[in-house]
């Protein structure tokens, strides 16, 4: 008897012990189930799955839905002879980021021919010619390129240079933009680009201004930025 109970309670020890064991799995570890389902899969972390691409996600070289506008392409053309519009053509086309190009004579102007008080001087004769063009050597490489075309002269007898109509004749501005400025030591701008804007009747004309030949580039894009060109 004393033997058969100790033969039942080995048996018990030895379920007891076995139960044991397969129930104290350490804490936190999954099963073997449980580590599948945690597998990350391809699509999850950007392996492979092409037609799985993250929201809002872009196409590698897709343009940009806005962009910057480009904004006008700006030539400031100039006369200057004796560098006071020169200096103003300067600060206006660094202002605005502009190309600059200077309206050279064929024949350039010597002192005497800018001789005012001798009606018989080269600018004298020339300004009491309305038909005269003195020749300009040179020209703009590519004027249709430009959207908007400053121009720049000094005050003659109350009007622009006759080589300035030289100039404006020279090309096509139709469907332009065009804003003269000028330089003197007291007369105004007054209708100086008068004859300017007859000869380009088909460029839109913005309000012109005089400067004095010391003007500074503040007082210059004052004049610039109020025209509100884009």
């Amino acid at each position: 008897m004393k033997k058969s109970v100790t033969i039942l309670l080995a048996v018990l020890m030895v379920l007891s012990f076995a139960a044991c064991a397969s129930g104290n799995e350490p804490a936190g570890t999954p099963s073997e189930t449980e580590t599948e389902s945690l597998q990350p899969s391809e699509t999850m972390n950007g392996a492979a799955d092409s037609t799985s691409a993250e929201p809002n996600q872009e196409p590698a070289g897709s343009p940009k839905e806005s962009q910057e506008p480009t904004g006008s392409k700006i030539l400031v053309a100039y006369f200057s002879a004796t560098n006071n519009t020169e200096g103003v053509a300067q600060k206006l086309a660094d202002g605005l980021g502009a190309d600059l190009y200077e309206i050279t004579p064929e024949q350039p102007y010597t002192d005497a021919d800018l001789d005012y008080g001798n009606s018989g001087s080269r600018s004298s004769v020339e300004m009491d010619d309305p038909s005269a063009r003195p020749a300009i050597s040179g020209s703009v490489e590519n004027m249709a390129q430009y959207d908007v075309v400053f121009i720049g002269y000094p005050i003659w007898w109350g009007e622009a240079p006759r080589i300035m109509s030289t100039f404006i004749e020279s090309y096509d501005f139709s469907g332009k933009t065009l804003a003269a400025f000028c330089t003197s030591a007291s007369s105004g701008f007054g209708n100086s680009d008068s004859a300017l804007r007859s000869a380009a009747s088909g460029a839109v004309w913005l309000t012109g201004h005089r400067f004095s030949a010391g003007a500074n580039s503040d007082e210059v894009m004052e004049w610039a930025n109020g025209l509100e060109i884009s």
